[in-house]
């Protein structure tokens, strides 16, 4: 079942979220962060399969503080305007509405709250991770992570990376092992966006096991 509501910042922000629930009792609250492409159909595909695997999903529009119900494709106008948005957005403002989320998902479940994020939203989980109350982050093939990496984690955090990827250098990663080489770091023999099946750039084999490494990482630190 899902549901669209709506969140409040602190500092009074009001966004709207996608809410996927799970059949049964939700076995933890999973707060899904989006790329630069608004809550769109992929977005809220990924919310509903991690509440099949039992999570409560609460995918936050980011979008909402610049212009609200963003939901855009991957190519022509739709990629041109996601990155005409994407400079708009204040990094410190975004993690405020995704605790607003956290929040949401803490007293709709009563339990432990993790982060997921793709693109924009992997850099977005790590700082999440610094600066919020979690039981864990995951984070794929965020781009501007490199320059966050003198945060410290408070939680476990997993990252997922392709090798292929033009748009993130190796070095930007690496800063992330040398300041804390306790992050489990995983690569894949794909390219950026590579878990989004509506890109060119989608990997099946390198989606299917980000996922299940994902899917144990954030069981593993809900118990």
């Amino acid at each position: 079942m899902s549901e669209r509501v709506k969140l409040r910042a602190a500092d009074g922000n009001q966004l709207g979220a996608y809410v996927a629930r799970p059949a049964g009792e939700p076995i933890g609250g999973l707060v899904v962060v989006q790329e630069i492409f608004g809550v769109n159909a992929h977005i809220r595909r990924v919310a509903d399969g991690y509440a099949k695997d039992g999570f409560l999903a609460v995918a936050p529009a980011l979008f909402d503080r610049i212009e609200p119900n963003v939901e855009l494709g991957y190519e022509g106008a739709d990629m041109q305007k996601a990155m005409s948005l994407f400079p708009k957005l204040d990094i410190d403002k975004t993690v405020a509405d995704v605790a607003a989320a956290v929040e949401y998902a803490e007293r709709a479940t009563q339990k432990k709250v993790e982060v997921i994020g793709y693109c924009f939203g992997g850099t977005v989980a790590w700082l999440a991770a610094t600066r919020l109350h979690l039981a864990a982050a995951v984070g794929y093939y965020g781009g501007r992570i490199g320059s966050f990496a003198g945060q410290q984690p408070n939680c476990p955090v997993m990252l997922h990376f392709g090798k292929q990827d033009a748009h993130i250098p190796p070095e930007e990663v690496e800063k992330v092992h040398t300041a804390h080489p306790d992050v489990e770091i995983n690569w894949y023999d794909a390219g950026h966006g590579f878990n989004c099946d509506a890109r060119a750039s989608y990997n099946a084999e390198a989606a299917a096991e980000a996922r299940k490494r994902s899917l144990d990482f954030l069981k593993k630190h809900l118990a």
